[in-house]
């Protein structure tokens, strides 16, 4: 029996060992093929400093009332690319890459004092600041998945600055980030190393997603797969989304929403197959007053996939508040 006792620890030392030291043995090659953003930037590409942070944001139109468009994780302002002109003609259109996302900056551990400003709490204060800098008092805030948490998120502390609402397929009941429990070990020094090769693993999955996101997936074009990857081509990409994963946590806003006082239009696609289209049902019958449009033939996207749909839909909701 001792025998076997001394096996069990020099294993159980051998694997403490591993998990311990193992993760340092695992070559993380800096990326070589990555450029500054604003290298990769479009014609109609601008930069502004909010709160320490250069975000890339494009802008349309002009006048009342001003839409502020918030794209989903892994997404960027490419994917308002259909939608931005036709609403620009409702009044002013602005969208903007949040942290982590698109041409704006990924800031590193070091570049910030106080808060991650990956944390949810920061994306609040880069739209309100953002704002504050474009001179908009007030704004409808249009957000499709992991942007319709941060309208929620913002409408719930500054709701003197939210017009309204639109939640496209909006992530508010699925947890954000990594359960409680595990969050302290993506800050090991261990998690801390392999962390990039993370973040690169979820980004050579972008187009197995992309295709998740749209009911028909045969008409995701070449032209399309190429605008989402090129967030892939910005430098330090691999390590923001790393820092944006370790400062999300869970909001709880699903239990929330009934303090929303905001007018609110949830849409969702009929076939949304990455925050179930139950979840926007219901997301619209806790939402006091909200109105409710289910775009047949539609996933998660439909501002890309459904274009027309969506355009008819928030005009017309826009136009009434």
């Amino acid at each position: 029996m001792a025998a076997v006792g001394r096996i069990l620890l020099v294993t159980a030392g051998a694997a403490a060992l591993a998990v311990l030291v193992g993760p340092f043995l695992v070559p993380v090659r800096p990326l070589h093929d990555t450029v500054p953003p604003e290298q990769l930037a479009d014609a109609d590409s601008r930069f502004i400093d909010v709160n320490g942070v250069e975000l890339h944001y494009k802008t349309l139109g002009s006048g009342e009332p001003a839409l502020i468009l918030l794209h989903g994780f892994a997404a960027s302002t490419f994917s308002w690319r259909e939608v931005m002109a036709p609403l620009a003609e409702v009044g002013t259109v602005v969208a903007y890459d949040r942290p982590s996302s698109g041409l704006t900056e990924r800031p590193l551990p070091g570049d910030w004092t106080g808060d991650s400003p990956y944390s949810p709490e920061a994306q609040v204060a880069q739209l309100i600041g953002l704002m504050d800098a474009l001179g908009i008092a007030q704004a409808v805030l249009v957000g499709n998945s992991a942007g319709g948490t941060v309208a929620v998120h913002t409408a719930l502390r500054h709701p003197d600055r939210v017009r309204a609402l639109v939640l496209v397929d909006a992530a508010i009941y699925a947890g954000g980030g990594a359960p409680s429990w595990a969050a302290p070990l993506l800050r090991t020094p261990q998690f801390e190393h392999i962390g990039p090769l993370i973040s690169r693993s979820l980004g050579s999955q972008g187009e197995r997603l992309l295709d998740l996101a749209w009911h028909d997936p045969s008409r995701v074009t070449p032209e399309t797969k190429a605008g989402y990857r090129k967030a892939l081509r910005a430098e330090n990409w691999d390590r923001g989304l790393w820092e944006l994963t370790k400062a999300g946590r869970d909001l709880k806003l699903g239990a929330r929403v009934k303090d929303v006082r905001e007018p609110t239009l949830v849409i969702t696609g009929d076939d949304d197959r990455i925050v179930p289209t139950e979840q926007s049902l219901r997301l619209a019958r806790e939402l006091p007053g909200a109105e409710l449009v289910v775009i047949p033939n539609c996933g998660h996207v439909p501002q890309e996939e459904c274009p027309e749909a969506f355009l008819k839909a928030t005009t017309d909701f826009v136009m009434k508040h």
